[in-house]
């Protein structure tokens, strides 16, 4: 493997306090003599990626930064997977979006998953991810914590709504492993773990482990 190999992990919304919380979140995956992870956040994007609006006008600045780049693999570290496919066109390098990443690490862990929302607007797009991908008869619930993406990232009360929410998906809908929804969730992971004693998939590192898979079978 290159020496200079690095992984790029891009914030999509322009919340530097998600891109500090990724890169604390992705320390224990930097291997000595391994590719290099930089966590860089995407300036144009909008504060909040919570709209469909929202997600088309990262698209092109996404592809734009990865061709600039040319990071050895790339990680779009929003949930709703933004212009993953257009940054696919604009490397040579593998690209992997957080949201499919997440789920198929659940599906090794767990017959049935649940899906933490920021928000139920985002839910229909989660459902219509999870059918693009054809595990709908494994998906066991998808709640909403009624948050935004800043309150998930900063607010030490959003882990009380987390507790919440995925005892409701444990215990009510039978997840065995739930996912994150949202990249700014990314410290509460090990906490909300231990609190409910089932698999949490934090889908940045499920990504980041992927993308470090591609590089070392090189």
């Amino acid at each position: 493997m290159s020496t200079d190999a690095r992984i790029l992990v891009v914030n999509p919304n322009s919340n530097e306090a998600v891109t500090a919380g990724l890169a604390e979140a992705l320390a224990g995956y930097v291997l000595p003599g391994g590719p290099r992870i930089d966590c860089v956040t995407l300036r144009e994007g909008p504060f909040n990626i919570e709209t469909q609006a929202d997600i088309e006008s990262v698209v092109l600045p996404l592809a734009r930064l990865v061709a600039h780049e040319k990071p050895t693999a790339t990680v779009i570290a929003c949930f709703s997977d933004p212009g993953v496919q257009g940054c696919r066109e604009a490397t040579r390098g593998p690209v992997f979006g957080m949201r499919e990443a997440g789920i198929l690490a659940a599906l090794a862990r767990a017959d049935r998953f649940g899906i933490i929302a920021v928000q139920t607007r985002s839910i229909r797009r989660h459902l219509r991810a999870v059918r693009e991908i054809g595990v709908t008869d494994r998906l066991a619930g998808d709640r909403a914590l009624e948050i935004t993406v800043a309150d998930a990232a900063a607010d030490d009360r959003a882990f009380a709504r987390l507790v919440e929410v995925g005892r409701t998906l444990r215990d009510i809908d039978g997840a065995e492993a739930l996912v994150l929804g949202c990249a700014g969730m990314a410290r509460h992971r090990a906490p909300l773990e231990a609190e409910l004693g089932v698999p949490i998939i934090e889908p940045v590192q499920a990504a980041v482990g992927m993308a470090l898979g591609a590089i070392l079978a090189r």
